[in-house]
């Protein structure tokens, strides 16, 4: 796909500085641009390779004034950083809604129902039952089991399995290795000193504008659903326990893992290799902060850290306290000493 300076302009509503029929055909950072590359200058610490870059065409912001010829035409924009984002946002779609149609081999039921430019790759199977909306891109090497329902304009890139029962919203994003519906871990002590399976007859629900990372596996409710509300971004290797449920525009970073049957809120920010205890409930607007330890319920807008997690600003006092422990045993030693010898 091609795109001129002008084409560009239009879409960021920008100002074209140089030549307006400069074409572009992919992307690049600035200081490693080439003909016929877009990039862009948002971060002054950058400015030094807008003279130096090779790239056809830069996004900067209205106030960039520069100080030397450069060989680079300008969009002018209000926001560079954000325009950019824009044209990754269209160029990333423009490149998916190019795929359409079957490819073969395939496995799909009989009865699968689906909308308009469905693209299917190769060695995907569909189950019985399946419903799949409008503009619905799923890559090779996909599974998706019975009685499934997948909203409009899923992207499912390879590998991902969703097992039966499902439900998904509407543009949603599943990174590979991503496993929606497997059993939840539930297992009963029993006479014998061994555990029987408690069987996992629930689903998972995941409502709209969710995107899921790569690895990452949410597991069905034991009864009823495990459930991820709208616009919650998940990152990779993450894993979500049965009758979890999760809040909107809630975000979660890698490595992440969460227990059963505990309620996430809304607008809530958790960081890397968090462990959430079951059965617990965390409020709106809750920030964890990476590697802690929650076992306990915790009411909205906290912001928490430490195993046990506690106070972010207590977990800070108390760790410099815990840094200067040594130090602070040798005197504690001497004042016994001095207090001995008196």
């Amino acid at each position: 796909m091609k795109f001129t300076a002008e084409q560009i302009a239009g879409i960021l509503e920008g100002e074209v500085i140089g030549n307006p029929n400069a074409e572009v055909s992919t992307l690049s950072k600035i200081e490693e641009g080439v003909d016929g590359s877009l990039t862009f200058l948002s971060n002054p610490k950058y400015v030094s390779f807008i003279y130096t870059t090779q790239a056809s065409v830069t996004i900067v912001n209205k106030n960039f004034v520069p100080d030397s010829p450069i060989s680079t035409t300008l969009i002018k924009v209000e926001d560079a950083y954000g325009a950019f984002t824009k044209v990754l946002t269209f160029y990333a779609q423009a490149k998916n809604d190019s795929k359409k149609g079957i490819e073969q081999p395939v496995f799909m039921s009989e009865d699968l129902k689906y909308g308009a430019d469905l693209y299917l790759g190769s060695f995907t199977y569909i189950g019985k039952n399946v419903t799949l909306g409008k503009n619905v891109k799923i890559y090779p090497n996909c599974y998706i089991g019975d009685n499934v329902i997948i909203g409009d304009n899923m992207l499912m890139h390879a590998g991902v399995r969703i097992y039966s029962e499902t439900v998904i919203g509407n543009n949603c994003c599943l990174h590979s290795g991503v496993i929606v519906g497997a059993d939840g871990f539930g297992f009963a002590p029993n006479a014998e000193d061994a555990y029987d399976k408690i069987p996992q007859i629930g689903n998972v629900i995941i409502e709209n504008d969710v995107e899921i990372g790569a690895g990452t596996t949410i597991d069905r409710a034991t009864m009823g659903s495990t459930i991820i509300r709208n616009g919650v971004k998940l990152d990779n290797q993450i894993q979500i326990a049965h009758n979890v449920e999760i809040g909107e525009n809630t975000v979660i970073a890698a490595q992440t893992g969460i227990a059963g049957s505990t309620k996430i809120g809304k607008h809530c920010i958790i960081g890397g290799q968090v462990g959430i205890s079951g059965h617990i409930v965390i409020g709106n607007n809750v920030r964890i902060q990476a590697q802690s330890g929650v076992t306990k319920n915790m009411k909205d807008d906290e912001i928490i850290q430490g195993t046990p997690a506690f106070g972010y600003n207590d977990f800070s006092k108390s760790y410099v306290h815990f840094k200067n422990l040594p130090k602070m045993v040798i005197q504690f030693n001497e004042m016994i000493k001095s207090n001995i010898k008196e």
